[in-house]
């Protein structure tokens, strides 16, 4: 692969992956839309370029950090999800309260 080929295929490899972060950011922005979206598909890294061009760097770097702050929002969601759920299993049960709902004083 010559050298204008091969910063060409690297670009359009970061194109196809800043895209899949820019979905996953745009579904955490919007707390509805997920549920419409389908899941994205798993990116897989090119195995026929080769080592990425040093110019490309920057922009490679930039997606992997809104990937990890994505990545971050995801699992404090299901955090926060999971401890609702319980919470929510808590209350359906009667479990979160403890305390006797009738107490027969005429006893």
């Amino acid at each position: 692969m010559s050298g204008g080929n091969w910063g060409h295929a690297w670009s359009d490899a970061l194109d196809e992956l800043e895209l899949d972060v820019a979905t996953i950011e745009a579904m955490l922005a919007d707390e509805h839309r997920h549920a419409e979206t389908p899941p994205a598909s798993l990116w897989k890294a090119p195995t026929e370029l080769g080592a990425l061009p040093l110019e490309l760097k920057p922009r490679a770097d930039e997606i992997l950090t809104r990937q990890l702050k994505a990545a971050e929002e995801i699992a404090r969601r299901m955090t926060a999800t999971r401890q609702q759920m319980t919470m929510t299993t808590r209350i359906e049960t009667g479990e979160a309260v403890k305390r006797p709902v009738y107490v027969d004083r005429a006893m």
